[in-house]
């Protein structure tokens, strides 16, 4: 670990660095930029790379590569160790364009705008950092904010001048090596987390509040890596509940297809009112009309039916227990929980696509106590476009609510009602099919509407969790 304190080496350091870019040449034009994004990584507490390397992934990154390869001779840079960069160029640039990870982030990335362009490359750094083992430099940001108000030219004449004066700054070697090794140890730059992160613009957040959904994203990636890849068949005694109103989801299917001797007025050829004549009557177009020989335009007439199909999650307040984490359980009850619904959401989206979808994530209240607050705020931050189109809702209802809520939805839809609590719960509805879930342990107990509770059993309780979601997946395909 390396902690500059000197102010006259932290400037070295940084001035130098300029210098050891190698996705785009080192120019003034390009000074100011890579600054702002040193100092917004060093002013949250992070450790600082090389600014060669926040350089390199700014422009990879934002796209700003595409220019043709500079000549390497024209920037022959005095005292650089070739053979040290020329193996940078291999394992670390040549990792980041190869990581599909790190392609999409960069989509991410370009569609924010101003300082939060800085804040998101920031957030980029952290997250290789901390899965690569890399450990920056420590040094004051008010270093950093006194060359952002030196004029761009002057600080890119000093980095050179540096160089050729005094040699490469102590810190520059080690910290490209250990660049080097940090990334030929990653397997992937992000996590699946990271990208989700970023996509929905969560990674501009404080780090306090983006530590529970991290872990909720995580926790949802193993145990959706434990599905498999093809949706099931569905069982063989399904209960399917028949909707009564259809004619909402009847659409035609095509437009015009051929052509025809009969039709309305609206779909004639316009090609057929050249017969039209001004003076005699009838002219040709009359007498076609009367033989049924006009051509009109015509179409397949077949319907297509979506089912609709609504799916109530129904989430009691003794769940304020499941903060709780267990022996052997690398995540607590209540983050597995909404890692579990995360889940059953994305992978129906997934398998019933042509299905018309309804997720309705019904919090039980009892009078102004609202003690799910903090989980039903993070699921609106996991589903901010599926509560933006509708298709996921999070109301707030008594308990003796729910019961006329689910009658309403199973009018309209085939629906499935899963109660999730640390106790049993029972509902009785008419044409719904109900679930329940009860997290009273490290391993949720499942079971229908009447019928005893089951656990699934298993070395790991993760294999619990995971044998959950695949029997309700398979309830309600």
């Amino acid at each position: 670990m390396y902690e500059l304190r000197d102010s006259d080496e932290a400037r070295r350091f940084l001035l130098q660095g300029l210098w050891w870019q190698r996705v785009a040449p080192p120019r003034p034009g390009s000074v100011r930029a890579t600054l702002e994004w040193a100092l917004e990584i060093a002013s949250s507490g992070q450790d600082l790379p090389p600014l060669g390397f926040v350089a390199d992934v700014g422009h990879a990154a934002f796209g700003q590569d595409h220019d043709a390869p500079p000549d390497r001779d024209t920037l022959a840079v005095p005292a650089l160790p070739i053979t040290l960069l020329r193996t940078y160029e291999d394992h670390v640039l040549g990792k980041l364009y190869a990581d599909w990870t790190f392609g999409r982030a960069g989509d991410a990335l370009r569609r924010y705008k101003g300082r939060d362009q800085a804040r998101g490359l920031a957030f980029l750094v952290r997250q290789f950092a901390r899965r690569s083992g890399f450990q920056g430099v420590r040094l004051s940001p008010g270093v950093i904010k006194s060359l952002l108000e030196v004029p761009p030219d002057d600080v890119h004449t000093q980095g050179f001048e540096s160089l050729a004066r005094d040699g490469v700054q102590s810190a520059l070697t080690p910290q490209y090596e250990m660049l080097i090794a940090a990334a030929r140890r990653t397997a992937e730059v992000l996590g699946p987390e990271d990208i989700s992160q970023l996509e929905r613009g969560t990674a501009l957040k404080p780090e306090g509040e983006q530590l529970a959904e991290r872990q909720v994203l995580r926790a949802a990636h193993l145990l959706e890596s434990a599905l498999p890849q093809h949706r099931p068949r569905p069982r063989q005694r399904c209960r399917e509940v028949p909707t009564h109103i259809l004619d909402e989801d009847t659409y035609p299917v095509g437009g015009f297809t051929s052509l025809a001797t009969r039709g309305s007025v609206e779909s004639l050829l316009h090609s057929q009112l050249a017969y039209m004549e001004q003076d005699e009557r009838p002219d040709l177009f009359d007498i076609k009309f009367l033989r049924d020989e006009l051509l009109y335009y015509a179409r397949d007439e077949n319907q297509f039916l979506r089912r609709r199909r609504t799916f109530a999650l129904v989430l009691y307040p003794d769940l304020d227990q499941t903060r709780f984490k267990d022996r052997g359980l690398e995540f607590q009850r209540g983050v597995l929980l909404l890692a579990l619904l995360t889940t059953i959401v994305r992978k129906l989206s997934e398998w019933l696509s042509a299905d018309a979808l309804a997720f309705r994530f019904v919090f039980v209240v009892e009078g102004q106590n609202d003690p799910l607050k903090p989980e039903r705020d993070l699921l609106a931050s996991l589903f901010r476009d599926e509560v933006a189109n509708g298709s996921v809702q999070l109301p707030c209802e008594s308990a003796d609510r729910v019961e006329g809520l689910c009658t309403g939805w199973a009018r309209r839809s085939l629906c499935h009602a899963l109660l999730i609590d640390t106790q049993a719960r029972h509902l009785h509805v008419g044409d719904t099919t109900i679930n329940r879930l009860q997290i009273d342990g490290p391993r949720p107990a499942l079971g229908d509407a009447d019928s005893e509770l089951m656990v699934s059993e298993g070395d790991d309780p993760l294999e619990s969790w995971t044998a959950v979601l695949q029997e309700i997946l398979q309830r309600w395909i």
